[in-house]
């Protein structure tokens, strides 16, 4: 099957075509701790673990590995010669998902270390070029040129099974993840997944004849940010015939054996825990589960040991401790074996998986600072962009904007107003306090607006909007909103003589435009009224539109619709909405007004949440869409929580921009509802509680 069609070109260079206008310029976004992650993928001893082996070469962010039980013919004769191979010096082959040069790709890395040594397998730098040899397997170039995310990958003899997004599921709110097989030898794609169906975290079966995947099935997501509502299915991997749900409300599958599964679920107990799924050898309706983790801790992302499969890797969340960590655990014994913690205790360590002979755990964790190469923590990560000539940009920080001439930044960092030149110099501390949804004045230099006061609060809450001049010695600040009634995400006219913002004053967020220069008391109108909330409001350039974000069509619902309203507040009109339910929010017009770039829900979550580090909504993508609500593209692919986009009118050079001062590397936070209760008590340590449902409690 190939992957690129000629309906894809002919649309692709159409829709390239019109946005010829809009070239030269930039977008900027946000997600939440990305920048921060640094993964490499590390490895440790199963039996005395001492000292990290980190596997991965410190290039990006690296993670969800797999230990390949063999190599086939396109991959070994890629390696030196059997005399470098065999000098008695240790192996790794690792296949992985890395983050560089400004997209997913899958690599396969073979990592030779002396035995006899005792520190990380790659140094940095790197010692000798024969350390390790590294080929992308999959990645922008293998499909079609198409920018998409990748996930969980997995090697089959000469077949390459892993998730992406390159292909639109034609349905709004609907995910892209499908599981695809490429082999390595002749480069053939073919999707495995059904169309209009998602599958996540794939788990090829010891002989690779089966794939068990999570997966909705034909329902869909609703909405849901922590647990996924998907079951296991499990089909054949050479060409996703034969599939069947085998396992309702489970995640994260992994084979023991060819009729044995693993799999995670979150109980109504609160715990996550490890099940066991037995599959009959023919047909499916007595399929037998088990829970063989006991409650009382968090454990998930199980892995299954090739050498034992009474032996699973999870990873786990107890009380009293703050970090991830992955531990052994004997499903007969019931006993855990801790491999992290006593090594890496003050670091979460994430997605565990086992070498062939059991006798090495891999998995990924931020590899910190102290790796000698510099902070490598990003301010300005580019990334690859589907529409050449827009360079596209994540900062480490929230609710950025441009300058009038593109050549400066402001963001907030929650709290904390800052602004940075493009290039990442002269960065500057604004004001201290908390901040959020940042916008220049078009005609005052330096005058920047934004709101003081704490976010997703109420309509009553104090929040008022201000003004600054950044270029003031004495940063002083003109207070632009009177009352304190949740004024925020203030948005100048382009002639610089008003400003429309959201305010709570009336019970409801609605929208109001006043004076520039003397904020509502040199003049005040309301420009929408009703019952629901409208917000995240943005004047277009030529100062005939103005797009917001609102739910009124199902007020307090947490689904927002784009809209667009004049001035004088006539011909409103929907833009765009994703789906039933769903959410665009943060609207920002291109610097021609012919564009707007947003964040969205549309390609639904694109993984399992509990895979990554804490994010509240994990699925928000950067899209573009022409201001008539036509011709929507996405523009970023991945499973975390992208938002506050803007629209600069000069293009920065596609390049990364290090942080000054060396950023705050490893500083993201797990999962805030894997949080241990501390009312958890040693009863919850048994199993068979009372008041857990059957599909838990057996």
């Amino acid at each position: 099957t190939k992957m690129i069609s000629t309906q894809y070109f002919i649309f692709f260079f159409f829709f390239l075509f019109s946005f010829v206008s809009s070239h030269d310029t930039s977008i900027i976004f946000t997600t939440l701790g990305r920048s921060t992650y640094a993964f490499d993928i590390f490895a440790l001893p199963t039996t005395h673990p001492r000292t990290e082996f980190q596997l991965t070469d410190g290039n990006s962010v690296n993670f969800n590995g797999h230990f390949p039980a063999s190599l086939p013919p396109s991959l070994l004769s890629r390696l030196p010669d059997d005399d470098s191979v065999n000098s008695g010096k240790l192996a790794f082959h690792l296949i992985y998902v890395t983050e560089r040069n400004g997209t997913h790709h899958v690599f396969y890395d073979a990592v030779f270390h002396g035995v006899g040594e005792r520190r990380a397998i790659l140094e940095f730098p790197p010692q000798t070029e024969s350390t390790r040899v590294q080929v992308p397997l999959v990645g922008f170039e293998q499909s079609g040129g198409r920018v998409s995310m990748k996930d969980k990958p997995s090697l089959s003899g000469e077949f390459l099974i892993y998730v992406s997004t390159h292909e639109d599921s034609g349905v709004p709110r609907t995910s892209w993840a499908a599981v695809y097989s490429t082999h390595l030898g002749s480069g053939l794609t073919r999707r495995l997944t059904p169309k209009g169906v998602a599958d996540f975290s794939p788990a090829v079966s010891p002989s690779g004849v089966w794939t068990a995947v999570a997966s909705y099935g034909e329902k869909g997501w609703s909405g849901e940010v922590e647990e996924l509502a998907t079951d296991i299915y499990v089909f054949m991997t050479r060409d996703g015939s034969g599939r069947v749900k085998v396992v309702e409300h489970g995640g994260w599958p992994t084979w023991a054996d060819e009729y044995t599964l693993y799999f995670h679920r979150r109980c109504d107990d609160g715990w996550w825990s490890v099940f066991k799924a037995v599959l009959p050898k023919s047909g499916v309706d007595s399929v037998s589960t088990q829970r063989v983790t006991p409650p009382g801790l968090h454990v998930f992302t199980p892995a299954s040991s090739p050498a034992n499969k009474n032996l699973i890797a999870v990873a786990t969340r107890r009380a009293g401790s703050e970090y991830r960590h992955i531990e052994l655990f004997d499903v007969v014994s019931k006993k855990f074996t801790e491999i992290t913690k006593p090594v890496s205790p003050h670091a979460h360590h994430l997605n565990p998986f086992f070498s062939l002979d059991s006798s090495w755990v891999g998995y990924h964790k931020c590899r910190g600072s102290g790796n000698g190469r510099g902070s490598d923590t990003l301010l300005l990560e580019n990334l690859r962009n589907p529409i050449p000539g827009i360079s596209l940009f994540r900062i480490d920080g929230s609710f950025p904007s441009f300058s009038p001439n593109g050549d400066r930044i402001a963001y907030v960092r929650l709290p904390g107003l800052y602004v940075v030149n493009y290039d990442g110099s002269g960065l500057r501390q604004i004001s201290s306090r908390t901040a959020f949804s940042t916008a220049w004045d078009p005609k005052r230099k330096g005058v920047i607006y934004t709101s003081f006061g704490p976010t997703f609060a109420s309509e009553s809450t104090e929040v008022d909007i201000i003004s600054i001049n950044v270029d003031d010695e004495d940063l002083s600040y003109k207070q632009m909103t009177i009352g304190g009634q949740n004024n925020a995400f203030p948005s100048p006219s382009p002639d610089g003589k008003w400003i429309v913002f959201r305010s709570g004053r009336s019970g409801h967020k609605n929208l109001y435009i006043m004076d520039a220069l003397e904020g509502e008391v040199g003049g005040l109108r309301r420009l929408t009224e009703g019952s629901w909330t409208d917000t995240m409001c943005n004047w277009s350039p030529d100062g005939e539109w103005i797009a917001f974000a609102s739910d009124r069509e199902n007020p307090g619902s947490g689904s927002f619709e784009m809209y667009m309203i004049h001035p004088n507040g006539t011909g409103l009109k929907k833009v765009i909405q994703s789906g039933t339910g769903g959410r665009t929010n943060h609207p920002y017009f291109s610097p021609d007004g012919k564009y707007i770039v947003f964040t969205s829900d549309y390609a639904a979550v694109s993984a399992e949440p509990i895979s990554n580090p804490h994010h509240y909504q994990p699925y928000g993508d950067i899209y573009v869409i022409k201001s008539d609500g036509s011709d929507i593209r996405r523009l970023t692919h991945n499973s975390y929580e992208d938002g506050t986009p803007a629209w600069g009118p000069t293009f920065i050079k596609p390049v990364d921009v290090e942080w000054p001062n060396g950023g705050h590397p490893c500083s993201f936070k797990d999962c805030h509802w894997l949080n241990v209760r501390p009312t958890a008590s040693v009863m919850d340590a048994s199993f068979g509680l009372g008041s857990a449902k059957i599909e838990c409690a057996q």
